[in-house]
C-alpha cells in the first residue's frame, strides 16, 4: 500500500548550493578509494616483478582489498550511529591515508598485502557512508540530480582508474599508485572538517547495541561468496574446492543471517524490514544486474583489446575512454529525468542503450574498426550513465533519515555480488569457449560468445527495470 513518508516532498527545482558544498566535499575524500581498485588491478604483473612473488601470490593485493571492505561495510551502519557521520568519514579517510602510505612503502609481497587490507577496512567504511552522508543532507530533494553528481567516481573508476594506473607505471614507480591517495585524503578530510555538519549523537537518543552475531554471520558471508566468485575466472569452472566450497559457506552464512535478522527486527545489524520498501527492494535486485553490466563487460573490454588486438594495458585504458566521456554525458540527464519522470522509465532506457552498446562486440572480431567500437564504448557509457543514476535514487526515495545507511550498505553489496558473479561467468564462458589460445579465430569465438552472454544479461535487466515505480513519488511497499 501506499506510504507517504516525510522525505516523500516533492524536489526542488535546483539543488541547494549548500548541499552541493557538502557533497563535493564529500566527494573528494572518496575518489581515492572508489579509483584505487582499478588504479593497481592493471599494476599486479609489475609488482609481481617489483616484488619478486608470483602472480597467484601478488594477486592478494587486489583480492585481500576487495575482501577486507566487504568485512567492513556491513557495520558502517552501526558505526555511524555509534560516533556520528562526520567523525566517522574523517576517521575513515585517515585510515585509508595511513593505509596508503604503509602500502607505498611496502618492503615484500606479504606487507603490501596486509597493508592493503588495511586500506580496505578503511575503504570498506568509506564506500557507503559516502552516499549515505550526500543523501541525508539532501533531505530528499532533488535527489537525482544530486545521484548524478555523487555516483560519478564510482561510475568512472572502472573506466579511467586503469588509464591513470597505466600513466603512472610509465611515468613513475609503483610506489606512485598508493602515495598518489595522501594528497587527496589530506584535502577530502579539510574539506570535511570544514564543510561537512556535525551530527554526533547526543545522549538523550541511545544508540542500538552492535548486533555481534549478524556481524559475525554476515561479513563473513559475502566475504566467502565474494572470494568463491574471484576464484572462477582463475580456473575456469565451478569443479574447484576454493570455488564451491567458499560459495556455499557464504551463502549458508548469509541465509543464516536473513533468519537471524528477521528475528531481530530493528536490532538487526541491517534491518530487512526495508525490503518490504519496493523501490529499495527493486533497486537493490537491479543494482546486482548493474554491476554484472558493468564490471563483468569491464573484466572482457581490456582483456577483449589486449589478447585479441595486441594492445598494451595503457592503450587498452585509453581506448576505454569514451564510455566513462559517455556515463559523464548521460548522468545529469539521467538524474534530471529521474526528477521529473521517475526511475522506470530512465532505468529501463539504461538498460536498453547498454544492450546496445555491448551488442557491436557480439559481432566484432580482430580486424573490426576502432572508431566503430569506440562508437559503441560512447553509446554503452550513457546507457551505464542512465541507469545506475536511476537506480541509486530511487533506492532512496521515500526512506527516513535514520534508513538511509542500511539502505546505502543493501545496494553496495549487492551490487559487489552482481559485479563478481557477472565477472565470474563471462570469465568461465570465455574460458570453456576458447579451445586453442594460440588460434586468432578460437579466441575471437571465445569473445563473441561472452560479449552475447553479456548482451543477453543486460536485455534481462531491461525487463526487470519496469517494475520500478513509474513516478518518483509513487512510494510504496511490499
Amino acid at each position: 500500500m501506499a506510504t507517504p513518508p516525510s522525505s516523500s516532498a516533492p524536489d526542488s527545482s535546483r539543488l541547494d548550493p549548500q548541499v552541493v558544498r557538502i557533497a563535493m566535499a564529500i566527494i573528494t575524500g572518496g575518489v581515492a578509494v572508489i579509483f584505487d581498485t582499478t588504479i593497481v588491478n592493471v599494476a599486479l604483473n609489475d609488482l609481481a616483478d617489483e616484488l619478486n612473488a608470483s602472480l597467484s601470490t601478488i594477486q592478494w593485493v587486489s583480492t585481500g582489498y576487495l575482501l577486507a571492505m566487504f568485512i567492513a561495510i556491513p557495520a558502517t551502519g552501526w558505526l555511524q550511529e555509534r560516533v556520528g557521520g562526520k567523525r566517522l568519514w574523517i576517521a575513515a579517510q585517515a585510515g585509508f591515508l595511513v593505509g596508503s602510505a604503509l602500502c607505498a612503502f611496502a618492503w615484500n609481497a606479504e606487507s603490501l598485502i596486509a597493508f592493503r587490507v588495511l586500506q580496505g577496512l578503511a575503504g570498506g567504511v568509506m564506500t557507503p557512508l559516502m552516499i549515505t552522508l550526500i543523501m541525508q543532507a539532501s533531505r530528499g530533494q532533488a535527489l537525482g540530480r544530486l545521484m548524478a553528481v555523487a555516483g560519478l567516481p564510482a561510475a568512472l573508476g572502472p573506466i579511467l582508474g586503469p588509464v591513470l594506473g597505466g600513466l603512472i607505471l610509465s611515468q613513475l614507480t609503483w610506489h606512485w599508485l598508493f602515495l598518489v591517495n595522501v594528497p587527496v585524503c589530506l584535502i577530502g578530510i579539510f574539506l570535511a572538517w570544514r564543510i561537512v555538519p556535525d551530527d554526533r549523537p547526543s545522549g538523550h537518543h541511545p544508540t542500538r547495541k552492535l548486533d555481534v552475531v549478524g556481524l559475525l554471520l554476515l561479513s563473513p558471508g559475502v566475504v566467502g561468496v565474494i572470494y568463491g566468485l574471484s576464484r572462477i575466472g582463475e580456473h575456469g569452472g565451478v569443479g574447484y574446492l576454493d570455488v564451491w566450497l567458499p560459495i556455499l559457506f557464504g551463502l549458508a552464512l548469509v541465509a543464516a543471517f536473513i533468519g537471524w535478522a528477521l528475528r531481530r527486527g530493528p536490532h538487526a545489524l541491517l534491518d530487512l524490514r526495508l525490503l518490504r520498501h519496493r523501490p529499495l527492494a527493486m533497486a537493490s535486485l537491479l543494482m546486482s544486474l548493474a554491476g554484472l553490466a558493468l564490471f563483468g563487460a569491464m573484466f572482457l573490454l581490456p582483456l577483449y583489446f589486449q589478447a585479441l588486438r595486441g594492445e598494451d594495458a595503457l592503450t587498452a585504458g585509453l581506448i576505454l575512454i569514451p564510455q566513462g566521456v559517455g556515463t559523464l554525458l548521460a548522468r545529469s540527464l539521467g538524474g534530471r529525468f529521474t526528477d521529473t519522470l521517475g526511475a522506470r522509465p530512465v532505468a529501463v532506457t539504461g538498460f536498453a542503450v547498454i544492450t546496445l552498446g555491448t551488442l557491436p562486440f557480439a559481432f566484432s572480431g580482430a580486424e573490426s574498426a576502432y572508431w566503430w567500437l569506440m562508437l559503441a564504448l560512447l553509446v554503452r557509457g550513457m546507457g551505464v550513465g542512465l541507469a545506475m543514476t536511476s537506480l541509486m535514487t530511487v533506492a532512496y526515495v521515500g526512506l527516513e533519515r535514520q534508513e538511509m545507511p542500511d539502505a546505502s550498505i543493501f545496494t553496495r553489496i549487492t551490487q559487489q555480488l552482481g559485479g563478481s558473479f557477472g565477472t565470474a561467468l563471462l570469465a568461465m564462458v570465455l574460458t570453456a569457449t576458447i579451445v586453442d589460445p594460440t588460434d586468432p579465430s578460437s579466441v575471437a569465438a571465445g569473445f563473441d560468445r561472452a560479449f552475447w552472454w553479456a548482451t543477453g544479461l543486460s536485455l534481462v535487466a531491461v525487463g526487470l527495470a519496469f517494475l520500478l515505480p513509474s513516478r518518483r513519488d509513487a512510494v510504496t511497499t511490499v
